[in-house]
């Protein structure tokens, strides 16, 4: 009964969001949708919490058919702002320590036990879970490990398009292109098999930032090494 009560409850928040404009669009500019895919290497350690969660579903750890990046239409545009806002807004925060009592354990956010609760992991997983229902292919949606500015690692969904790479973050109901945010990121899951995690190169300085980061990294790198935030 609960598990179908939060089914109904990102069913009525993907609707709700539906209405969304202005803001919630600003990730969708041309020049964000110029810029280059993530560029990925070699095969990297899976993270323990998706090992665990592979056990569990193993049906969702496999190879994938299809490994294409996605067109992105005005309908997938969409389709992608409902299901980042409408989970992002059902979905309560909480650390699987709260939830399970352990330190790290993905899950789907609602699941009986969950009680519409999860981390960074868990709202990644329900997003990729939801558009697989509306058919976008496995192989263009895939969780990804990124670190914060702050240090702090922190798990996002990137949408692979023939037009970039897009993410969708429980951080924010904005759908930008991963050139836009703030992150660094790591490793994510490989397009051609759920089960498997390959590296992400660093991504190119724009242009300026190799000045602005001489002049302005020295003074950052002592308080972001001390700082932690409690958020995931």
């Amino acid at each position: 009964m609960r598990a179908k009560k939060g089914k109904l409850l990102v069913l009525a928040a993907l609707a709700g969001a539906a209405a969304l404009t202005g803001p919630a669009w600003a990730g969708w500019s041309g020049a964000a949708a110029t810029e280059a895919a993530m560029t990925v290497s070699g095969l990297t350690s899976q993270p323990v919490g998706h090992y665990d969660f592979c056990r569990r579903y193993a049906r969702q750890c496999r190879a994938h058919k299809n490994a294409a990046p996605l067109q992105l239409t005005p309908q997938t545009r969409r389709l992608l702002q409902r299901v980042n806002a409408g989970v992002n807004n059902t979905v309560r925060a909480a650390t699987d320590d709260e939830i399970y009592g352990q330190e790290e354990y993905w899950e789907y956010p609602d699941k009986a036990g969950s009680k519409m609760r999860g981390d960074c992991e868990d709202y990644v997983l329900l997003k990729q879970r939801e558009l697989q229902k509306y058919g976008l292919p496995a192989g263009a949606l895939l969780i990804t490990v990124v670190r914060k500015p702050d240090g702090e690692a922190h798990a996002v969904l990137t949408v692979r398009t023939e037009a970039g790479d897009y993410i969708l973050d429980n951080l924010r109901d904005e759908v930008l292109n991963w050139q836009e945010t703030e992150y660094r990121y790591i490793k994510r899951q490989s397009a051609g098999h759920a089960g498997l995690w390959v590296s992400i190169a660093p991504r190119p300085a724009a242009p300026g930032a190799a000045m602005q980061a001489k002049t302005a990294g020295a003074a950052e790198a002592g308080s972001l090494a001390s700082t932690r935030s409690a958020r995931r």
